[in-house]
């Protein structure tokens, strides 16, 4: 099969279009023939080193972590699918990724292809899903009414976060660039805060949740328009237990764990039409470095789409 592997950990010279061996099937495995996946910065992170602390893997390693496809082969344990499924998945980051033809995954962590979306589009929900979902409904437990502030809303976890704060009754404030206002607001957010012209410190009070994506002093900062007792998540550091503290926080650091039960309720909201895909560009697999370096600018608006098929 063709695939997209890296050798050694570095930049994007790293990634090489190859041809490599498909995938062997353990008993509660599916095999799925890829239609598209999507890159994440975890991808980059991965291929760059700086987890390698964190997860250990051997070499060549094929990246990428969604994808959306047909089953062409389960294993004997398999049960919840069968041959010529619709599918997508958020596979487990320990074994090879998707930025190949085939990808074998755990029954467990796949969900059908939601009927009313392409699989590009499929292919780009999985780990920003799961990574909202994780967040605001599992740790921070929104509530129809509250306030949330979203940090970065345009990017490929906000813009899925808003759109799930909204289905769970939220009033949404969300902070971007000035050139993403209408987007953000198009996606739903009561209130959007240019951070360019904007002090979010400023606009806002009394925030219920806060959903931090970047980190650094815009998380230290977000302390401040939270109201005591509120909830404080993020996916970039450990949030600060000495400011939690004063004003009674609720922190928590999320790293998503892939759940297919999970996909499946996003799945749903998805055909109920009460959250759509958001998808900034389109490439082919064999485009991957061109992807790499847009997703590394960090300015990317929805999901960055690969084309396997």
């Amino acid at each position: 099969m063709k695939a997209v592997i890296i050798e050694n950990y570095g930049g994007v010279e790293q990634l090489k279009y190859t041809d490599m061996d498909k995938p062997i099937l353990k008993e509660n495995d599916v095999l799925i023939e890829v239609v598209a996946t999507s890159v994440n910065p975890v991808d980059w992170k991965i291929r760059e080193g700086y987890l390698k602390g964190m997860l250990q893997y051997h070499f060549p390693l094929i990246l990428g972590w969604d994808a959306a496809g047909t089953i062409i082969e389960i294993g004997k344990n398999v049960t919840k699918f069968k041959i010529g499924d619709e599918v997508f998945t958020r596979p487990d980051i320990s074994r090879n990724g998707t930025y190949a033809e085939f990808v074998a995954v755990d029954e467990q962590l796949v969900a059908k292809k939601p009927k009313n979306i392409s699989f590009e589009e499929a292919a780009s929900i999985p780990l920003v899903g799961l990574t909202a979902w994780q967040c605001l409904i599992d740790f921070a437990d929104i509530k129809n009414g509250e306030r949330v502030l979203i940090h970065a809303g345009a990017g490929g976890v906000g813009s899925f976060a808003i759109q799930l704060a909204k289905a769970q009754g939220c009033w949404v404030a969300t902070t971007c660039s000035t050139k993403n206002v209408e987007f953000v607001q198009s996606l739903g957010a009561d209130k959007v805060i240019d951070y360019k012209k904007e002090d979010f410190t400023v606009s806002l009070k009394d925030i219920d949740v806060v959903f931090d994506t970047l980190g650094g002093d815009i998380q230290k900062q977000s302390y401040q328009v939270l109201k005591e007792g509120g909830r404080l998540v993020s996916i970039t550091t450990r949030p600060n237990e000495e400011l939690a503290k004063e004003k009674n926080i609720k922190t928590g650091y999320v790293f998503l764990e892939p759940n297919g039960e999970q996909l499946a309720k996003i799945a749903n909201l998805i055909e109920k039409g009460q959250i759509h895909p958001v998808i900034g560009t389109i490439l082919r697999l064999e485009e991957i470095k061109e992807a790499h370096r847009l997703s590394e600018t960090g300015h990317t608006k929805g999901k960055i789409v690969l084309r396997v098929k």
